[in-house]
């Protein structure tokens, strides 16, 4: 049999692949997967379409449903450009914290869930703990959901904590997203002739005007329903990514950006799209009166539905005995959890660390958040006895 390594030393062993979402984390998945099958637990694994990337599910305990599903990405932001003060894959313990990146956002939680799993195959448990680590979440969480799909093999379980970093503090529910990539095709002419040609930047900036137009409205209307307890409390528009055009004195022929919606639950998807989608054929109309040849296409990358607070939520009540925390949490980022609710799980997002420092160069989890997280899967393991 394997050795048993400590939450640390898996954590170490995690961070130490760069699994950034644009790369592969075949080799994570690989060291997890021999990890787990030499202390006797089966895994399995399901590929994305190119199968460069997979997630990975496995089951301890009796093959009966009813059982709990801890859920963390394998996935992690780039590093480039950041400064960083120390290697942001090798974990360095500097004044109680430990540095590395996805320490927080979640290989943290990663090394406890499988720690968990080893401790749950070791002890015995009477009740089955599953554990599906999933890829793609940093881009819009698109990954998680063929891994659901898979998961079905398994006897289902009745209830899911996605280990994402809320200072192990309940959260009921987050915003929902959708996310497009924008392709602007204009028209070139000389830029002393702008009015014969379609500059791709000046018509793309008029949906970045417009989505700036729609955040300054829904700020300064009065928030309704569950939309009061998010900060900030609507949804909101966003531009993050723009290029394009070819020279300062010819009109841009092609002009690509990123945009997207965070949607506050209580509000549909489907509304943000349709809205979304009829201002881009409104600026495709203005564009085509000039020249018939351009074109605007929006093409959507992911869909995040929206987590919202349901009664009689027994994952949530579980963690509240679990940690004593008996708030309900409203956060605005978003999560893989609003997937597993749609596919029928009783969902909590409970994980060890602050989103304050996700994403961020010199990312950390505190030693003492680590180690409140092990003992919170020690407490779950004495419940699933």
């Amino acid at each position: 049999m394997a050795p048993v390594l400590s939450p640390r030393e898996i954590l170490e062993n995690l961070v130490a692949f760069p699994t950034v979402s644009s790369d592969s984390n075949l080799p994570l998945i690989e060291w997890v997967e021999e990890y787990l099958s030499g202390h006797g637990i089966p895994c399995h694994r399901q590929y994305n379409e190119t199968g460069d990337k997979a997630g990975l599910y496995a089951h301890v305990g009796p093959m009966v449903e009813g059982g709990v599903v801890l859920s963390g990405h394998t996935d992690v932001v780039p590093v480039e450009g950041q400064p960083w003060s120390s290697d942001p894959f090798t974990v360095t313990e500097r004044d109680g914290k430990l540095f590395g990146r996805g320490t927080t956002d979640m290989k943290g939680f990663d090394a406890l869930a499988i720690w968990a799993l080893v401790e749950a195959q070791q002890r015995g448990v009477s009740r089955p703990l599953q554990i599906a680590l999933s890829y793609d979440e940093e881009i819009g969480c698109e990954g998680v959901i063929p891994l659901i799909e898979a998961m079905g093999e398994l006897p289902k379980a009745r209830d899911v904590i996605v280990g994402e970093p809320t200072w192990l503090k309940t959260v009921s529910g987050h915003k929902g997203g959708l996310g497009y990539t924008v392709h602007m095709r204009g028209f070139e002419v000389h830029s002393s002739m702008l009015h014969t040609g379609v500059s791709a930047i000046m018509y793309g900036a008029k949906i970045i005007e417009w989505a700036n137009h729609m955040n300054d409205s829904l700020a300064a209307s009065e928030p309704a329903g569950m939309a009061a307890q998010f900060d900030p409390p609507y949804t909101n528009l966003h531009v993050g990514l723009i290029e394009g055009g070819t020279a300062h004195n010819i009109t841009a022929r092609d002009c690509t950006f990123g945009f997207g919606y965070r949607v506050v639950p209580g509000e549909s998807l489907d509304q943000w799209r349709e809205v979304f989608l009829t201002k881009c054929r409104e600026v495709e109309v203005q564009m085509q009166a000039v020249r018939p040849e351009t074109s605007i296409t929006a093409t959507e990358i992911f869909a995040l539905p929206p987590f919202a607070p349901e009664e009689n939520n027994t994952a949530e009540a579980l963690v509240r005995q679990i940690t004593g925390d008996n708030s309900e949490g409203f956060v605005s980022y978003g999560t893989e959890a609003s997937h597993f609710q749609a596919a029928g799980y009783k969902t909590v997002v409970c994980g060890p660390g602050s989103i304050d420092v996700a994403h961020q160069p010199d990312e950390y989890i505190t030693v003492a958040q680590f180690e409140e997280g092990q003992r919170f899967m020690t407490r779950l393991l004495e419940l699933l006895k």
